[in-house]
């Protein structure tokens, strides 16, 4: 047995997949009577080494995802540059005794062997499993699960909120972590790979140096490629993966640092005064984006035009909770005052500004006046929450950056009666919780919704329980109730009465084998918007 496939058999000896089902998943990789591929491949070496994964899902299906790649850090990931038929099944149970669906899908090279299977004809609110096949070889099984009925009221949901996941700052366990909970769904808020080159022991670079990305910093298709197949190598990211269906959103280092719409971070500023062309910036974009949708569970509706994507939408829980996803990316204006913290520049008040793009605000605003649900999620990246410094400094990249924009949207929720708002976020690696006043700099007035901000899973490296200047940063914004700089996840569980917030804290990275430890809880009651102590 060669070194890979024994590496994915050992993910599921270790028990990293959910109770019984690791035994099941141990099953389904031995030969066994199945629909077979057509094209019968053979392989040189094992090609389900990037895993399995499912996101995506509705009341009567789910999206199923994996990668042909016996070679993953190698070109095309070591396949041949022809198609190859892939069955997949997915069961009602884990031993697959009851079938509920089945067929085939192509992996072409033009997407770099990954199938995205837009399963249908399920029944709502229940776990599925499911697998693939490829000529003789099976795949590790995943565990997912469909979106309740759209007239069900859930007694509860729950689900995570993660991001911020630099592979050479640390180790992933809090995705281990979160492999072992029962959870409805993952939200991935981004930074699923860092676009960085590799550093070796004794280079300088950015925060602590544990394992090394393999390579330069990433520009094309294939760099990206390579990137993400390193990251998805990742034993406890493996296993998050094929035990929880995921909603995957991208921030910045999908792409590059701090990127807005159409201009690079080396924009022409004084920081970067040689600028990447928009024109040259689009075809590293494309192929980052490109890369991100081959290796997340992403319905069709998602594939990049070129360097455009649509990739904010929306997903319904019955009449508990509707999540809405948001790019927070592709549509913004360029950072003012010449991006980073800063005391805010004239810039900053224009009143045009842009962080969702006129399209994308107005069918969020649609989407909030029109939901049935009880709780309204906006499901985001950068934090919308005013962050004032204790030099008088806002980071220009946020949301504090756009004030004009996040005012028509906490205005649009008031006059469009929306009750129970309540924002997910991540990017800035500490775990907040935070009331959004209608008017953010004035102590009186009234609060309109509710944020919570994850922390890092690994970026920055193992963290602390205090920033040095988290006291005064506390003390200039008295609407951040808590604030922690260790790494970590964020738990939420959601019923008709309140939607709390459990912050999960390792406190440790640099080094495997971290518990996860409750830092702080926090509630939000229905009908009464901000953040308290659970």
């Amino acid at each position: 047995m060669d070194s890979t496939r024994r590496h994915i058999l050992d993910l599921h000896r270790r028990g990293l997949l959910r109770g019984g089902f690791g035994l099941a998943a141990l099953a389904a990789l031995q030969p066994a009577p199945a629909r077979r591929a057509a094209a019968q491949p053979v392989f040189r070496r094992y090609p389900f080494t990037l895993g399995v994964a499912s996101g995506e899902p509705l009341p009567d299906g789910v999206v199923i995802w994996t990668r042909l790649a016996p070679e993953p850090l190698s070109p095309m990931g070591g396949m041949p540059h022809a198609a190859v038929e892939i069955g997949w099944e997915v069961a009602e149970d884990a031993r697959f005794a009851r079938i509920a669906a089945h067929g085939t899908a192509i992996a072409r090279p033009e997407l770099g062997f990954a199938v995205h299977v837009e399963v249908e004809g399920l029944s709502p609110g229940r776990p599925y499993w499911y697998r693939f096949r490829a000529g003789r070889e099976a795949s590790p099984v995943g565990r997912t699960r469909t979106a309740p009925a759209p007239e069900a009221m859930p007694g509860r949901l729950r689900f995570a909120a993660a991001g911020c996941q630099h592979y050479e700052h640390g180790h992933f366990t809090a995705w281990r972590h979160l492999a072992e909970e029962e959870l409805d769904f993952v939200f991935h808020y981004g930074d699923y790979i860092y676009e960085y080159r590799g550093r070796v022991p004794g280079q300088p670079g950015w925060g602590p140096l544990v394992r090394s990305h393999e390579g330069e910093e990433v520009y094309t298709l294939e760099n990206y490629r390579q990137r993400y197949a390193q990251y998805r190598l990742d034993p406890d990211l493996a296993a998050a993966h094929a035990a929880h269906p995921f909603l995957a959103s991208f921030d910045d280092h999908e792409v590059d640092n701090n990127w807005a719409g159409d201009i690079s971070e080396e924009d022409g500023s004084a920081r970067f005064p040689v600028a990447v062309p928009p024109e040259v910036f689009a075809l590293r974009k494309q192929a980052a984006l490109q890369a991100w949708y081959e290796h997340m569970p992403l319905r069709r509706a998602v594939l990049p035009r070129g360097p455009e994507i649509r990739a904010f939408r929306r997903l319904h829980y019955g009449r508990l909770l509707t999540v809405h996803v948001l790019d927070t990316r592709s549509f913004r204006d360029d950072q003012p005052c010449g991006d980073g913290a800063r005391p805010p520049c004239a810039e900053v008040a224009r009143p045009e500004a842009q962080m969702l793009g006129p399209a994308q605000e107005r069918w969020l605003l649609d989407g909030l006046a029109s939901s049935p649900a009880t709780w309204q999620v906006l499901a985001q990246q950068v934090p919308m929450m005013r962050r004032e410094f204790a030099n008088g400094a806002l980071a220009m990249d946020k949301w504090d950056g756009y004030p004009a924009a996040r005012a028509r949207l906490l205005r649009g929720i008031v006059e469009r009666n929306v009750a129970n708002a309540v924002v997910l976020s991540g990017d800035v690696h500490v775990a907040m919780a935070a009331s959004l006043r209608l008017d953010p700099e004035a102590e009186r007035s009234p609060v309109v919704a509710s944020e919570f901000v994850a922390t890092s899973v690994t970026s920055e490296g193992d963290g602390a329980e205090q920033r040095p200047d988290t006291p005064a940063l506390l003390a200039r914004n008295p609407h951040i109730a808590f604030l922690n700089a260790r790494r970590g996840y964020t738990l939420h569980e959601a019923t008709p009465g309140r939607l709390e917030a459990s912050f999960r804290a390792l406190p440790w990275v640099t080094r495997p084998g971290a518990p996860a430890e409750e830092r702080a809880r926090f509630a939000v009651e229905a009908g009464c918007p901000g953040v308290a102590p659970a």
